[in-house]
């Protein structure tokens, strides 16, 4: 693992700095395993009937992370994995997931991951989730990232869903369903330039009385990309949504933002908004007379958006 294009891709995208001293991890470098550790807590075991892992989390792990990175350095890779996170109940743990390509090559480099959270009740998690591309290839570097969430009773479960440049396309499904009292919060950011695509489909079922979710999706689209946002939110039961979509458009960049809400029940309570536009030009101007050229004072407005 001292490969410089290696450990460049870990620190993009899990912010591992090598193996991590403590806690679980399970590394994966071009379709194959590159490392993992086990705790006492949180037990990773290799699926016998598909490539992936399963994730089992002991009820009432406190304060633990597990980090589960995935890296493509082939050119021509198609890499498809199948990862299953058992969250027992009352646990509080963090994972951090994430993929990076780095394509040299002329052939296309893909990852495509299917991830299913199950946790259990009164259960917290928090999953990070960052995808990243480069090289000086000609070959496109795809992610295809599907995730699955089961909120048992009272569970809580906070994701970030980041993308942060390089990616040619993507597609990003993600589907939740919540039990009584449960808890989702998603934050999604994502960057697109030169011509490339992205298109993020997501469905929150709250089927348990006093369920909530939040969704909030930043982006900014620029030169010729295009971007199609369509979350959706169903309220089955008495309980709250709001989805909210913020993007900034560019160049002869293309976003499409399709929110849609669905209440089949009287005390649903769910809101959706959404705005797209350019870089203010007060606050650009506000910028430039600090001393910063236009392009420095853009990166600064899109840094904070992104934030």
């Amino acid at each position: 693992m001292t490969d410089d294009i290696v450990s460049r891709l870990l620190k993009k995208v899990a912010d591992m700095d090598g193996v991590p001293v403590t806690g679980a991890y399970n590394i994966r470098k071009n379709g194959e395993g590159a490392g993992r550790r086990s705790t006492e807590n949180i037990v990773i075991t290799t699926k016998t009937d598909k490539p992936g892992i399963d994730i089992k989390v002991m009820p009432f792990t406190k304060g633990e992370t597990v980090h589960i990175p995935v890296v493509l350095t082939d050119t021509g890779r198609n890499d498809m994995v199948y990862n299953d996170f058992y969250i027992g109940e009352g646990a509080d743990v963090v994972i951090v997931a994430g993929c990076g390509i780095h394509n040299s090559g002329c052939e296309t480099s893909e990852h495509d991951g299917i991830h299913r959270f199950f946790v259990g009740k009164n259960a917290n998690l928090k999953y990070v989730e960052k995808h990243y591309g480069e090289g000086d290839g000609t070959g496109e570097r795809i992610l295809n990232p599907t995730t699955v969430v089961e909120l048992s009773e009272g569970a809580v479960c906070k994701m970030e869903m980041v993308q942060i440049g390089g990616v040619d396309s993507s597609v990003r499904k993600t589907d939740a369903a919540l039990e009584a009292g449960a808890k989702l919060h998603v934050t999604e950011r994502l960057m697109t330039h030169g011509s490339q695509t992205v298109r993020s489909d997501m469905t929150v079922n709250l089927n348990g009385s006093g369920s909530s979710a939040q969704v909030i999706s930043r982006s900014v689209a620029k030169d010729r990309s295009e971007q199609v946002f369509n979350p959706i939110a169903v309220g089955n039961c008495d309980c709250r949504a709001h989805i909210q979509c913020d993007s900034i458009i560019m160049d002869e960049a293309k976003i499409r933002s399709i929110p849609e809400i669905s209440a089949n029940h009287s005390e649903a309570q769910i809101v959706h908004e959404a705005a797209i536009g350019r870089i203010n030009n007060d606050q650009l101007l506000k910028l430039q007379t600090l001393g910063l050229t236009v392009d420095e004072a853009e990166k600064v407005i899109i840094d904070g958006f992104l934030k």
